[in-house]
């Protein structure tokens, strides 16, 4: 265990992870309302009954000890959104997980990160070349993040791993995902660093990957494409790295190879062309990750006011199925903005409300 949490709090924390209906903005939101997660969790039947339904039960505090004994054996620690070594331009994410499961040098996300992602199916050329920009990179002082898939990932880690390079996986941190890189995946556990936001023991699915992929473009302060299809999983991280405004380069490819159609269409929407590690450099130096964190220490400040019931019904019947930004909410309900967080996170955890990217919401 690391940072500051330990013992008892450590595990109430998991706990509150572990809720269904508590996602990474909810957790942030209660965390800051109630200063402790031991707090929070008191707190989850009146707010959920405010919401319109009953409070998602957490689980024991024996079966996240049955976890975190598991991860230990493991080699592995959990490191919670206001410890200090959390990696910081992950934290500056509004999406960013409160506790990640670690093994391996956890400083090496707080050097200047690159992630390198790409297609499954990728050619043998392309491949190739992630290998060569990874391994440049990373005798640069950078260190290469990437997802532990087929293809251009696997080249990154395998150019990156001598200098340093950091695997993002989609399930729990004890399962290899896909079975060939178990050898790899075991070599950057120990060289390197390898992260997941699932417990241990989870099997990766479909649902998965996106939110793997938005740790990718969190760690990194520029996603490099090497081929990709218009609609692939490596454009939803370019995408995530856009919108938080970090750099955005692709590689250019034949307009004959369908696996180059995603990065040249990035070319085209702005993303910067790269074709030597050099170029990429150039545009991710400037930024200082140990300068960057994000606003999630100091827990613990006295509770606002909770709304009252026309306050609340006026800031439900805003809401529909098409996502809103808070923001809009906030300036359309004329109610504090501490009262609208506090409406969309009692019906967050009943199930009645969806988050989007840009931080918006609709009902579910």
């Amino acid at each position: 265990m690391t940072g500051a949490a330990t013992g008892t709090d450590a595990v109430d924390r998991l706990r509150l992870i572990r809720t269904r209906g508590i996602g990474p903005v909810a957790w942030r939101h209660l965390m800051a309302r109630y200063g402790t997660a031991a707090a929070a969790l008191d707190a989850l039947p009146l707010l959920a009954r405010r919401g319109g339904g009953n409070a998602p039960p957490p689980p024991p505090p024996a079966e996240i000890l049955r976890e975190m004994e598991h991860a230990g054996r493991l080699g592995a620690q959990y490191v919670f959104l206001d410890d200090a070594d959390y990696p910081p331009l992950l934290a500056a994410f509004d999406t960013a997980p409160p506790a990640l499961t670690v093994r391996g040098d956890l400083s090496l996300a707080a050097r200047p990160c690159v992630a390198i992602v790409g297609a499954r199916n990728a050619s043998a050329a392309a491949c190739r070349f992630a290998r060569g920009l990874a391994h440049d990179l990373a005798e640069a002082g950078a260190a290469v993040v990437s997802g532990l898939a087929r293809g251009i990932d696997t080249a990154a880690h395998q150019g990156a791993l001598a200098g340093g390079t950091v695997a993002v996986i989609a399930g729990g941190i004890d399962v290899v995902f896909p079975p060939e890189n178990a050898a790899l995946q075991d070599t950057i556990a120990t060289g390197g660093l390898l992260i997941a936001e699932m417990p241990p023991g989870t099997e990766p699915r479909a649902r998965h990957f996106p939110h793997r992929n938005r740790i990718i473009a969190g760690l990194a302060a520029g996603t490099v494409v090497v081929e990709a299809a218009p609609r692939s999983g490596s454009l939803i991280t370019a995408r995530l790295a856009a919108e938080a405004g970090r750099e955005v380069m692709a590689v250019p490819g034949s307009p004959l190879d369908p696996r180059a159609q995603g990065c040249n269409l990035l070319i085209r929407d702005g993303a910067t062309l790269v074709q030597t590690a050099a170029d990429i450099l150039e545009q991710v130096r400037p930024i200082d990750p140990r300068a960057v964190r994000a606003p999630v220490s100091g827990y613990g400040a006295p509770p606002p006011d909770d709304p009252d019931a026309a306050t609340r019904a006026g800031i439900v019947a805003l809401l529909g199925p098409v996502p809103v930004a808070v923001d809009e909410l906030i300036r359309q309900s004329g109610a504090a903005p501490a009262a609208v967080q506090m409406v969309l996170l009692e019906l967050e955890l009943v199930g009645r409300l969806d988050r989007h990217a840009g931080g918006r919401v609709a009902l579910g």
